[in-house]
């Protein structure tokens, strides 16, 4: 080769690095910074609104090579968190984040969570939403923004993210924990009667996401946590009906920590006063749900009536053993009656009680 061809190939060879340098530093100074948890603190624009995942999302979320991977807490815990790859690999930030969930009120829930960070425009396109949607949860997915959007930390969006992780790993029969919220806090919160009385719409994510009561307990469970971190109570996103007081917050607090799991049965054995032809007893029903009664076999009959002890809510119908079975909705009564009806001789008789 000679020395001019092999000065001008030099030549070439030192543009072609000095061109991919450049590019490079281009490209990092186009980088978001990706942020790290700093701590709660209160969000401060209307703007938060929660997308939806859904069939395309969940493709991008598996097809993006994502940074990151399962970070031991400081409680000991094992939490997934996962980078864009628009942010630079940094375990140090990931491990943060992962401290940061730790470091909320939270039950085994924190275990099945796998969240994913990205640049608000990533978030947009993950969560399918326009302007102001900031993250998105569904089946222990979390995605939202690394970084502060108009005005909103990343913290906050976080932290109601997670409020609905926290929903998602709750039970609140006959209705969905997601879409009603929890057990304690629903009752607290009297969504079942606002449901029924046209003021509270269970997974509205268009006209009426004011009023879903799955999003005031994602908001609820944020407020929770920045008020137990020392901020200001604020609720930007919601309708004022849901603004928490003392009481909500701790049904959201004990729904964390001592998940509700189902009913509660008892029974009672009993007989008929000389000379009656019925007999009655007061049930109380602290958490709104399904009351069952169940009267062992016999002629007698059964019903479930109002805390009124005049309107039934349910008559006992016929079981395959021979007895009766009653079941009424409990949706803000606090008690129901059960009254049950001489059908021969006098006899004793027992009953099984099913109750939230």
């Amino acid at each position: 080769m000679s020395r001019k061809a092999a000065t001008v190939l030099a030549v070439l060879a030192a543009a072609v690095v000095a061109a991919a340098v450049a590019s490079a530093a281009g490209s990092a100074a186009r980088r978001p910074r990706l942020e790290a948890p700093r701590g709660l603190a209160a969000a401060s624009s209307p703007v938060l609104r929660d997308g939806s995942l859904g069939a395309r999302g969940a493709h991008l979320l598996a097809s993006t090579a994502w940074n990151g991977g399962s970070y031991r807490t400081s409680t000991g815990e094992a939490v997934t968190v996962h980078l864009s790859p628009a942010y630079a690999d940094d375990d140090g930030v990931a491990q943060r984040w992962a401290d940061f969930f730790a470091s909320l009120v939270h039950g085994p829930e924190l275990g099945l969570l796998t969240a994913y960070f990205a640049p608000p425009d990533e978030v947009r396109a993950l969560c399918g939403g326009g302007e102001g949607v900031l993250g998105c949860y569904e089946d222990d997915r979390l995605v939202a923004i690394g970084e502060e959007s108009d005005g909103i930390s990343p913290e906050s969006v976080a932290a109601h993210e997670y409020g609905h992780h926290v929903a998602f790993n709750r039970v609140n029969p006959p209705w969905t924990a997601i879409d009603w919220g929890t057990k304690r806090w629903a009752t607290a919160e009297r969504v079942c009667p606002r449901v029924a009385g046209g003021t509270a719409f269970p997974g509205d994510e268009g006209d009426e996401y004011t009023l879903d009561p799955g999003e005031a307990f994602a908001e609820s469970f944020r407020v929770l946590n920045e008020t137990r971190a020392g901020e200001p109570e604020t609720w930007p996103l919601l309708d004022a009906s849901f603004v928490p007081d003392s009481a909500a917050l701790q049904a959201v607090e004990a729904d964390v920590l001592t998940p509700w799991t189902g009913p509660t049965t008892s029974t009672i054995r009993a007989r008929f006063a000389t000379g009656r032809r019925s007999w009655t007893t007061r049930v109380p029903t602290p958490l709104d749900g399904t009351v069952s009664v169940t009267l062992g076999s016999g002629s007698n009959g059964l019903e479930v009536l109002a805390p009124d002890g005049r309107t039934v809510l349910s008559a006992g119908t016929w079981t395959q053993q021979g007895g009766r079975q009653a079941e009424a909705s409990v949706c803000g009564s606090r008690s129901v009656v059960v009254r049950v009806t001489r059908g021969g001789r006098p006899s004793a008789f027992s009953l099984r009680i099913v109750r939230p």
